[in-house]
């Protein structure tokens, strides 16, 4: 097919896309915006931006990240519109590049579950309008990466609640001076950000019409429509990104200063995740003035601290931020400074996963042994990797105590009639080999077994260098070596596998860990004589190994299409970001 500047002449062949190219062209867009951004070059910032809003890659992974990604992609719009065949996105995008003038709908409200028992509203667009959000990302934030703050950590790419945790795990230390703390937080942060302030911090960008747009067009609830006079609802793809533009500024605000080395040297320093943060000072006068700095500048923006939920704190009282609780110990007989730092999964974290869990073990009531396996295995591995960052290894004790109590249950559920002796010679023994553990629990006829808590060991997490950011092509080695952590989302077995084909996916090169769900591919196809070894196998994206299928006959080879080896878990903690 003759490719044009844009993209080819004739149709989308979804199952013919080269998607290593795809990558490779909208990167290299990104880092050339990034790189006039750090220059003030603004006018060629304007002119890439273009390019990137028109070019047929950036069209292209858009519509990937909307309709096979994102963790709505089977939820509708209020236009009811969903796209689940290869054919269907080949048409969706061609015609994204014809839709003019672009209109955006209002977004679809719904509501999901909050960790204290409320509800959270959603406002979801449509797939249409989800799609051109990720292409107005993609032109946006690499100019807004040159210049964020390097303790702003949520909704950025290569940065993590886990950064966050480690930045303040350096603030927090016993020998340090910043002792009390502002635990804060903004009421309906999403909900009440001001339009005029935030079109107005982005300046005239391309896509700043739309952005508008997007902005304006309201929500319908219950068949009701409803407009939106301030706030960038969550459930957008372009939301996050605007709410980290609307609150871009606040270590400024507050007097934030650094050495030559970057260490801050001023009284306060600010650790900021999404619309969740705190502050560390060096007193309690200190703290309240700052907050007083803080109310003027949420102000401008249309925001307010919560006057119930924000609270100033010495680290011996302790406080919880992103489900750890960071709290200073006496300890004075081993530390000079008579403290020592802990932080642990707060009570609330381990309250909620336990809830979860026993949630699942009810659901799993009638189910098969190798269901519970498949159910829980991947939970246990989200959360243990989630909290192993922390002083963990007693709340890992604990879970582990409190699931054998549960199993004990499902199995006298499952076989009321049934001896003692006979149930603990069917489901518990040594299955894990390299355990002197006679009690795990599992299905001796597979070898399959329940993972515990208790085998992931304390593992710290490294901080991310300062302002680093993705965009920069000057750090591309210190990307790629970050990317290999995100292996200890995978099973054991497979963490070699990953390690052995250098942590990219070698359908479309992109990194393993890029959020997509991975799935196993077996190098030579178990119908032609292939063995299920490790030596045999490759881990790939899930919808890039459907791509090498989409042209096969139907085989057995295409059930890992169904049962994944490997399923990354969310984060427990965070809230639906973008969809």
């Amino acid at each position: 097919m003759q490719e044009t500047v844009n993209g080819p002449m004739g149709p989308t062949d979804w199952n013919s896309v080269h998607w290593r190219e795809v990558n490779r062209q909208v990167r290299n867009l990104r880092q050339r915006i990034f790189r006039a951004s750090q220059e003030g070059d603004w006018r060629k910032v304007a002119s890439l931006q273009k390019l990137m809003l028109r070019s047929y890659s950036n069209r292209l992974q858009a519509v990937r990240r909307v309709t096979q990604v994102n963790q709505g992609k089977r939820t509708a719009g209020v236009d009811k519109v969903l796209i689940k065949t290869p054919k269907a996105r080949g048409e969706f995008v061609d015609s994204l590049r014809i839709y003019q003038p672009w209109r955006a709908k209002p977004a679809k409200r719904v509501y999901i579950p909050k960790a204290n028992g409320k509800q959270r509203p959603l406002g979801i667009p449509t797939l249409r309008d989800r799609a051109l959000q990720a292409m107005v990302k993609n032109a946006l934030e690499p100019s807004w990466e040159a210049r964020f703050e390097g303790t702003s950590y949520g909704f950025r790419p290569g940065r993590s609640t886990h950064d966050a945790i480690a930045k303040i795990f350096v603030l927090s230390r016993p020998n340090g001076r910043k002792k009390f703390v502002i635990d804060a937080d903004i009421e309906g942060a999403f909900d009440h950000i001001d339009h005029a302030f935030l079109l107005h911090a982005i300046g005239p960008t391309p896509g700043r019409e739309l952005i508008r747009q997007w902005l304006k067009a309201g929500y319908v609830d219950r068949k009701v429509f409803y407009s939106t006079g301030a706030g960038t609802p969550q459930g957008g793809v372009i939301s996050p990104l605007l709410a980290n533009i609307a609150l871009h500024g606040m270590e400024e605000a507050m007097g934030v200063t650094r050495n030559s080395k970057g260490e801050i040297t001023s009284p306060c320093a600010v650790v900021r995740y999404a619309d969740d943060f705190v502050v560390f000072c060096e007193s309690e006068e200190a703290a309240r003035s700052a907050i007083g700095i803080l109310q003027g500048w949420l102000g401008q923006r249309g925001l307010s601290l919560s006057t119930e939920k924000t609270r100033i704190v010495h680290l011996t009282e302790g406080f919880n931020f992103l489900g750890f609780n960071i709290r200073h110990h006496a300890a004075p007989q081993t530390s000079k400074s008579g403290y020592k730092l802990l932080i642990k999964p707060s009570r609330e974290s381990v309250a909620q996963i336990r809830s979860n869990l026993r949630q699942n073990w009810i659901d799993l009531k009638g189910h098969s042994v190798h269901d519970v396996i498949q159910r829980l295995n991947p939970i246990i591995r989200g959360q243990a990797n989630y909290y192993r960052i922390g002083v963990a290894s007693e709340t890992f004790s604990a879970l582990d105590n409190w699931m054998f109590q549960r199993q004990v249950r499902w199995v006298n559920h499952t076989h009321p009639n049934k001896p003692t002796h006979w149930k603990k010679e069917r489901y518990w023994g040594r299955l894990k080999q390299a355990r002197q553990d006679y009690w795990v629990f599992g299905n001796k006829q597979t070898g399959a077994y329940l993972w515990k808590y208790s085998w992931f060991p304390i593992q710290r997490h490294t901080l991310v260098k300062g302002s680093a950011s993705q965009d920069d092509p000057t750090l591309r080695n210190y990307w790629e070596k970050r990317a290999t952590a995100g292996a200890k989302s995978l099973s054991f077995r497979f963490q070699e596998v990953a390690r052995r084909q250098g942590f990219r996916c070698e359908v479309c090169g992109d990194s393993l860990f890029n959020d997509e769900e991975l799935h196993r591919h077996h190098i030579k196809p178990r119908s032609q004589g292939g063995k299920d070894t490790d030596a045999n196998l490759t881990l790939r994206h899930l919808y890039c190994h459907q791509q090498i299928h989409a042209t096969q006959t139907m085989t057995s080879d295409v059930s890992d299409l169904l049962e994944p080896d490997a399923v990354k878990v969310a984060s427990p903690v965070l809230r639906g970001g973008s969809r």
